[in-house]
């Protein structure tokens, strides 16, 4: 027992009081942390030249020539403005914080950067094949509009809690007092967002978000399959 406290004691100590910080902080912290400072850092950039939005933000017609691939990435970190960001961080930290304890920070972390890359194919996928008619750019995306937003990996969260959690209720951030079991309000969400979207031209990312929702969705069956008694124990404690 000594030998064992004085080697945890010495790992401490050279991690230092700023490594034990760190590793206290939650992921859904440090995924909201760079979100901000992303933010911050390229709209003042966009503020003094508006190219500058080409190396962060996923254009397809950009990923077709083969420019700007790491934007699959960046693009998830970057958002359209105060509000955008805003309402997307309000939704991680709340959706994200619990997806954390579930699942764990390193399988919440990989999730998220996964489906949110994959979220991003799905962008691309659906504008280059299926956005060249005026209808098409409406329903699926132009190729010629940016893309960013945390989103599509938000989305994909809340599609695990669909698999994993389906009576687990869920509310609008603009309707507190209106709620619905995930199985219901999160697909009701994607579905009107898009059909909002389709219906007045505004660009909504909808493939991504869908991208991000069936990425939830295949990895929420992955770890019910797996986990299936923890899986009914957590629904017990939620009911």
């Amino acid at each position: 027992m000594e030998r064992e406290l004085r080697t945890y004691t010495r790992r401490n100590l050279r991690r230092g009081i700023f490594g034990l910080l760190l590793s206290n902080v939650s992921v859904t912290a440090w995924l909201i942390f760079i979100n901000v400072l992303f933010f911050v850092i390229f709209y003042i950039l966009y503020l003094i030249n508006p190219v500058y939005m080409d190396y962060v933000a996923l254009k397809p017609s950009f990923i077709i020539q083969g420019k700007y691939l790491w934007t699959f990435l960046t693009s998830m970190f970057m958002h359209a403005g105060p509000l955008h960001l805003f309402v997307n961080m309000f939704v991680l930290l709340s959706l994200g914080s619990f997806c954390e304890k579930i699942i764990g920070r390193k399988r919440y972390l990989w999730f998220y950067l996964l489906s949110g890359l994959i979220a991003s194919v799905f962008f691309v996928i659906f504008a280059v094949f299926f956005g060249n008619t005026e209808l098409g750019a409406k329903i699926f995306g132009s190729v010629d509009i940016s893309a960013v937003g945390a989103s599509g990996a938000i989305f994909a969260i809340a599609g695990l809690f669909v698999i994993l959690t389906p009576k687990l209720k869920f509310s609008i951030i603009f309707l507190p007092f209106f709620s619905l079991p995930a199985y219901i309000m999160i697909p009701l969400v994607l579905f009107a967002t898009w059909l909002v979207s389709a219906g007045t031209g505004f660009p909504i990312g909808n493939t991504a978000h869908f991208g991000g929702f069936l990425s939830g969705i295949v990895y929420g069956v992955y770890l019910r399959n797996k986990y299936k008694k923890k899986v009914v124990m957590l629904n017990k404690m939620i009911q």
